[in-house]
């Protein structure tokens, strides 16, 4: 019954497709779980501890666009391939409500690249980040002796999968790779008494959660990304490209790429200049001629010389680059088959080819047929492909949120309001926190602090000016009864004033909004309907002019600014006449830079963990070698 009651109380939290799905699947495997549990220890279902008090929310799903970084276009460009990938990217969280208020335990960032994005990418999804804290309730082991809490957390994770496959997803990427010392993936600060898992650990973590999939079904294949697309097996026909490995943002290898392939454009002088140490180590000619690339003027070559140097770094990594196939691929071209039929062989154990490859297939030789390098024949047989749904659409709408539209943005809010969660009492406040911002998106991000007194205020208990950028606490008003300020103050709204605020801020938006279009666009002559235009054009021409600027404290540079921020955010034009629309745009692309400067980072510590390893490796095999 606490199962189904849970059940009925989240279904309407967040997105109620999507979320729906992974709660009912828990909702029942829960409910065997604790079944079990009293079967072993002979009590009755109600007698012993279970889960309770869990509340799944999608709290961010919007569409975006993965641009491909240059230089790995450029080599493909002859090739038609993509400039961008459109994918729709999701934050889901999971609460449970302990001591009476929901404190958010687990997280996780995916994207969605649907059928209506290019190959490579196209009915992929990428896993990107997972994070948890360790407040769940109850702390017990199931009849496996797993933790309740892993158990919980592998479902909704085979659940997710189960809702891709269903929509018509055929692969899930996953990359094991576990936080480094100082830094979160989505909870800020995590407590102390919660280890972070090595790769390995983390890697079989993941391993024993598709090892469930794969014997409910929904998994058909587990392979890696090294194994799939760069030493495939035998029967493979298809070329071994950098343009066949799946391209998602955050990932391992499109950094590495961009990496490699700078080196492998650098003119003479510049290897001249690392040979005398002045560069750091990058591609010599001596490994260009032991790959037989002495021409690196064609893409081919360079193409050829990039999954190489990709191949030697993912080697040592291979198995925490997980690819989860949910539909079955192709042997030959390893394109996954979600349509028409495919050919099957009962002899040989897992071994599928699609319709185009068979009839290839029965065009070759003898010698060259399946099972190649033998002189055994065996039959192929048909199995038409069913269920695999031609549109993967999200039948749930867009949910916009600026506090998790990226893996950094939710840290971000969290670390600047000093949302901890390294205590429970911390994660409670944390919690509440992130579910007040969730419902309130138009209320300010970050704490206002008083400028009389430096301390923060509580919503509801503070006054604005609403000429300028000041704020008053209400015990520092009453003192001086308002007289600190020049202007007029207004008082916080709290309460159900607030929600009559918060609707009438979004009016008031939605029409600001129209007046900046308007004045970006407007010659200025009289006869103009909007009776604002010219204050607003007198505005800008003033921040044209000012010298304090708002650096220097200026109250009407600082609204000329708030309004080119709030046109930019929503502006899509690439040649805008809002004056700084395009600087605002490029200030956005740096923020992003610096996202791709946190993920080479994260890339260097990898490799770096990798190369210690092999030393470590290396070192006790020649131990052993003394040793014997």
């Amino acid at each position: 019954m606490a199962c189904a009651r849970l059940y009925h109380r989240i279904l309407f939290l967040g997105q109620k497709i999507c979320r729906g799905q992974c709660l009912e699947r828990l909702s029942q495997r829960l409910k065997e779980e604790r079944q079990n549990r009293a079967n072993k220890y002979g009590k009755n279902f109600n007698e012993v501890p279970g889960a309770e008090g869990l509340v799944i929310r999608v709290v961010s799903s919007v569409d975006k666009k993965l641009e491909v970084k240059p230089h790995f276009l450029e080599i493909f460009r002859e090739e038609n391939y993509p400039e961008e990938f459109p994918y729709r990217s999701k934050a889901i969280l999971l609460f449970q409500r302990i001591e009476g208020v929901e404190v958010c335990i687990f997280g996780m960032y995916v994207q969605e690249f649907g059928a209506e994005c290019a190959f490579p990418n196209q009915r992929r999804v990428y896993l990107s980040y997972l994070d948890s804290v360790k407040y769940f309730r109850p702390e017990i082991e199931t009849v496996s002796g797993e933790a309740l809490r892993t158990f919980v957390y592998h479902e909704i994770l085979i659940g997710y999968l189960q809702y891709c496959k269903q929509r018509g997803f055929t692969s899930c990427y996953i990359w094991a790779c576990p936080p480094f010392k100082g830094e979160d993936y989505i909870m800020y600060c995590h407590p102390e008494i919660q280890k972070t898992p090595k790769s390995d650990k983390l890697r079989e973590w993941y391993l024993s959660m598709l090892r469930k999939a794969t014997n409910e079904g929904i998994v058909v294949e587990l392979t890696n990304l090294y194994e799939h697309l760069f030493n495939p097996k035998t029967d493979c026909k298809a070329k071994v490209t950098a343009a066949r490995l799946p391209y998602f943002d955050g990932d391992y290898w499109p950094g590495g790429a961009e990496d490699i392939i700078n080196q492998i454009c650098l003119p003479e002088d510049d290897r001249n200049l690392q040979k005398k140490g002045k560069l750091k180590k990058t591609i010599t000619k001596r490994s260009l001629k032991l790959a037989g690339l002495t021409d690196l003027s064609g893409n081919a070559s360079k193409d050829a010389m990039l999954m190489q140097k990709l191949g030697e770094a993912i080697y040592p990594m291979k198995e925490d680059l997980i690819m989860v196939h949910l539909q079955y691929s192709c042997h030959h071209c390893c394109i996954p088959m979600v349509s028409g039929r495919h050919w099957v062989c009962n002899q040989c154990k897992s071994f599928y080819i699609c319709d185009k490859c068979y009839n290839v297939e029965e065009q070759r030789e003898g010698k060259e047929r399946h099972p190649s390098n033998s002189t055994d024949f065996h039959i192929l047989h048909p199995v038409e492909i069913d269920g695999v749904p031609n549109d993967t659409k999200d039948r749930d709408g867009i949910l916009e949120s600026e506090f998790f539209d990226t893996r950094q943005a939710f840290p971000s809010l969290c670390q600047g309001n000093h949302y901890q969660y390294d205590t429970l009492r911390g994660a409670k406040h944390s919690s509440m926190m992130v579910l007040y911002h969730l419902h309130n998106p138009t209320e300010p991000a970050f704490v206002t602090t008083c400028d009389i007194c430096k301390n923060d205020i509580r919503t509801g208990q503070g006054w604005r000016c609403k000429e300028c950028d000041y704020d008053e606490c209400a015990a520092c008003y009453k003192h001086n009864e308002g007289a600190n300020h020049v202007h007029k103050l207004t008082k916080h709204p709290a309460g159900s004033d607030m929600d009559a605020h918060q609707k009438k801020s979004v009016e008031t938006t939605e029409i600001l909004l129209r007046l900046l279009a308007h004045a970006g666009s407007c010659p200025g002559r009289g006869g103009c309907q909007y009776p604002n235009c010219r204050k607003l054009k007198s505005l800008f021409h003033h921040g044209a002019r000012c010298k304090t600027r708002s650096s220097g404290g200026c109250h009407l540079c600082k609204k000329v600014w708030s309004f080119i921020q709030l046109h930019a955010r929503a502006c899509k034009e690439l040649q805008c006449n809002m004056p700084r629309c395009r600087d605002q745009n490029e200030h956005w692309r740096k923020l992003q830079l610096m996202q791709w400067q946190s993920e080479s980072r994260r890339r260097a510590a990898v490799n770096q963990m990798m190369m210690q390893r092999q030393s470590e490796s290396s070192s006790r095999a020649a131990g052993n070698g003394v040793n014997v």
